[in-house]
């Protein structure tokens, strides 16, 4: 696995290696607020159908900061701090680049099918924009330094051990997510407690998977997830110990919510297909059930 890059600092624009779990059934990355990225996950949102020469950004934050990855193809991201301009081409799913506030950016050169994945520190607010390249270059010389941002106590959420019963009648359910149209490529953006039911802590993705493979096979004691089909298809089958269901995803602008104490199983996926997964608690091995006949018994014992 490769080691994720533990000195970030905010306020400093870098390219961050994020961790790259191989696996014989397809890789998995992940990204930890507060510890792979500077800040805490308050936005997530993915740009998809770019068309050929089209450019996304040209602008600059005054508070928010940024991680920007592709989570398929390439693109390149052009970055201006107001007196020198730097360009750095993303064509990895474990390798991102992390643009601090003031910074002006856009995205270019978008390959075929490709795909950009943000996370933001703030949710959208239009005030936040500087989207005049004279301006910002004004005001980014007007500041003798760029003080660090001060941080939001986003502590993790300590896990319990305690399993949380739960239904697929209400612990699960598919959403259709917000879609901006644009000419330039589409957008989907999901915010905490709004789009998401619960504050991610967390963002992973599977990629790379072979034809035939399954992925999951497991239940969480009280962790929640929403997982979208960013690119390509696949299904996933929920279990309550109960009763099964199954449902596809094939649409970057559909989720599947699925709450605690669901057995969930992903197969079927197509060539090409990348699975992102929010999460609402950082990794924490005590909270999977991962023996099939275990989780059967939590049920019995409710």
């Amino acid at each position: 696995m490769e080691k994720a890059n533990q000195n970030i600092v905010a306020n400093n624009e870098q390219v961050i290696q994020l961790p790259k779990i191989f696996d014989e059934r397809g890789n998995l990355s992940f990204i930890e607020e507060l510890r792979h990225v500077p800040f805490a996950i308050e936005r997530v949102y993915w740009i998809y159908d770019v068309p050929g020469g089209e450019i996304r950004g040209a602008h600059a934050f005054r508070e928010q900061e940024e991680f920007i990855m592709a989570l398929s193809g390439s693109f390149d991201v052009v970055l201006h701090d107001g007196v020198e301009e730097r360009k750095y081409q993303l064509n990895r799913s474990y390798r991102g680049i992390y643009v601090p506030r003031m910074t002006w950016r856009r995205m270019e050169n978008f390959s075929t099918n490709s795909l950009c994945l943000v996370l933001s520190s703030t949710r959208y607010d239009e005030a936040d924009y500087i989207r005049d390249f004279d301006e910002f270059v004004f005001l980014a010389r007007q500041e003798k330094s760029f003080s660090p941002l001060e941080k939001k106590n986003a502590e993790a959420i300590p896990l319990v051990t305690p399993y949380r019963e739960s239904r697929l009648a209400d612990a699960c359910r598919t959403m259709t997510l917000p879609k901006i149209h644009n000419r330039a490529g589409n957008l989907t953006a999901m915010n905490n407690w709004t789009e998401v039911p619960f504050a991610t802590r967390r963002v992973y993705y599977l990629y790379d998977i072979p034809c035939g493979e399954q992925r999951g096979g497991h239940a969480h004691r009280q962790l929640e997830q929403l997982l979208v089909a960013v690119s390509g298809s696949f299904s996933v089958t929920l279990d309550d110990g109960r009763e099964k269901r199954t449902v596809f995803l094939n649409n970057p602008s559909q989720g599947l919510y699925i709450g605690p104490g669901i057995w969930r199983t992903l197969e079927n996926f197509s060539s090409g297909a990348v699975c992102l997964v929010l999460a609402s608690h950082p990794y924490e091995e005590d909270d999977y059930i991962r023996e099939y006949d275990q989780f059967i018994e939590c049920k019995c014992l409710k």
